[in-house]
């Protein structure tokens, strides 16, 4: 039986190439590069090889580069490591139609004190860009919107209201 795969938006194959260079980690060198012994050492200079590469790519300082687990672990990073930027900004601006993982880290800061301005879509999925307006206020310290929705393919205007 053939299979079909449809949900590339949620993971993908590996690319062939992305396999052949990440096999040495899975198989021989998968020492914690946390560690203070020269197994995980070696591992280490493999990732700050890597952190140098992405870096150089986009334009950014090394030290700027922060490796994550996942989507959740990265939205999440992403949001916190804003807000932890002015404390005296603790109003976050998201759409109800995030990704669990923003929605769930949304609700929780909400019931932790945080303000939320939740936006709406209209019929067709679409933000109205006025009320994005409308939402950012002075103390706002992340404005929170997926680009593509994931379960609607709706292609939010964020250069437009960045």
């Amino acid at each position: 039986m053939k299979i079909t795969y449809c949900d590339n938006n949620a993971t993908t194959c590996v690319a062939p190439e992305v396999l052949d260079a990440m096999l040495p980690f899975l198989r021989d060198a998968y020492g914690n590069p946390s560690s203070m012994h020269s197994f995980g050492g070696g591992v280490r200079k493999h990732i700050e090889k890597a952190r140098g590469e992405v870096a150089s790519l986009l334009g950014a300082e090394p030290d700027e580069i922060i490796f994550t687990g996942c989507g959740t672990e990265s939205d999440n990073a992403a949001i916190l490591s804003s807000l932890a930027v002015d404390m005296r900004r603790p109003h976050i601006v998201t759409t109800r139609v995030e990704h669990p993982a923003v929605l769930g880290l949304c609700k929780k800061l909400e019931k932790e004190g945080h303000q939320v301005s939740w936006l709406g879509v209209d019929a067709q999925g679409m933000l109205d860009l006025d009320e994005v307006r409308r939402a950012v206020r002075d103390c706002t310290g992340v404005v929170s919107a997926m680009y593509a929705n994931n379960e609607t393919g709706v292609i939010f205007p964020v250069e437009e209201f960045g």
